[in-house]
C-alpha cells in the first residue's frame, strides 16, 4: 500500500475556458475534492500559473496535465523550472531519453509518463502506426517510464491490471476516463470508479461525471464514499 490519503486518491479534472469558472468550481466544489488536474484549455487563458498558484494558496494539491513532448534537453529544463510552482504531478509524452531527462530534474515534483490516451482504441493505433495490441503498448511504455525515473505512468483501467503484473509496483497509476454508469462520450477505454481501484489504480481522474452533475458537491462527495468503501 501506498501511503496516499485516500480523500486525495480523487482528482478532479478543471476542463473549463476560463479561469473565473475553474475558481467558482473549486470553491462549489469546497472539501469534497482537494487535488485538481489543470491542462491546455485553461494554458491558453494566459493565466495559468496564477491559477496553479491560487490553488497551492486554498491548500489544493495541483496535477499539470500538459505533456511535455520536446527534445529531452527542452523538457528536462522545463521541468526543472516547474518543479518550483508546488505542483504534485505533471504529465510528459515521449521517447526513453526524454524520460529520463524530465527524471533527473523534477525535484519533488512526480513525473507521470502518458502510456495510451483514453481516447484512442485499436482503429486509432491502427492510424498511428502502432502494430501492436493496446495492451502490449501501455505496458512497454510503463516498464521503460520505471526504468527512466519516473514516478508513475496515466493508464485507462483496463490497463492497470497488466502494469501491476509486469512493473514494479512502486510505479503510480492515475487512471482517467473514470465513468460511474454507461458511458456514449469520446472515451473509449473507461473503467468505473470502484473497478479502478480494485484493478490497482493509485489515483482516479474524473471530469464530466461531476462537472456535469446537478450537484456537483455531491456527485463528488459520492465518489468519495466509493473509494472510502474499497480501501476501508
Amino acid at each position: 500500500m501506498k501511503d496516499i490519503k485516500l480523500e486525495d486518491r480523487l482528482i478532479f479534472a478543471l476542463d473549463v475556458p476560463e479561469i473565473d469558472q475553474a475558481k467558482d468550481l473549486v470553491a462549489e466544489l469546497d472539501d469534497s475534492v482537494g487535488f485538481y488536474k489543470i491542462g491546455m484549455e485553461l494554458l491558453m487563458t494566459g493565466q495559468y500559473f496564477d491559477l496553479l498558484n491560487w490553488l497551492i494558496q486554498q491548500d489544493k494539491k495541483v496535477f499539470v496535465d500538459l505533456k511535455f513532448f520536446d527534445v529531452p534537453e527542452t523538457v528536462g529544463r522545463t521541468i526543472a523550472r516547474l518543479s518550483d510552482y508546488g505542483a504534485t504531478f505533471a504529465t510528459i509524452h515521449g521517447n526513453q531519453a526524454l524520460m529520463e531527462k524530465a527524471a533527473q530534474t523534477k525535484g519533488d515534483l512526480k513525473i507521470l509518463a502518458v502510456t495510451a490516451l483514453t481516447s484512442l482504441d485499436r482503429g486509432d493505433l491502427d492510424d498511428l502506426g502502432f502494430d501492436c495490441d493496446v495492451k502490449d503498448l501501455v505496458i512497454s511504455r510503463a516498464k521503460r517510464a520505471f526504468e527512466a525515473g519516473c514516478d508513475g505512468v496515466v493508464s485507462s483501467g483496463l490497463e492497470v491490471p497488466f502494469l501491476r503484473e509486469f512493473v514494479d509496483n512502486k510505479l503510480i497509476a492515475v487512471t482517467p476516463g473514470i465513468r460511474p454508469v454507461a458511458n456514449d462520450d469520446d472515451q473509449k477505454r473507461v473503467v468505473d470508479v470502484a473497478t479502478a481501484f480494485k484493478s490497482g489504480s493509485d489515483y482516479i481522474v474524473v471530469g464530466r461525471p461531476i462537472k456535469n452533475a446537478e450537484n456537483r458537491y455531491q456527485a463528488a462527495s459520492n465518489i468519495q464514499k466509493i473509494i472510502r468503501s474499497v480501501f476501508e
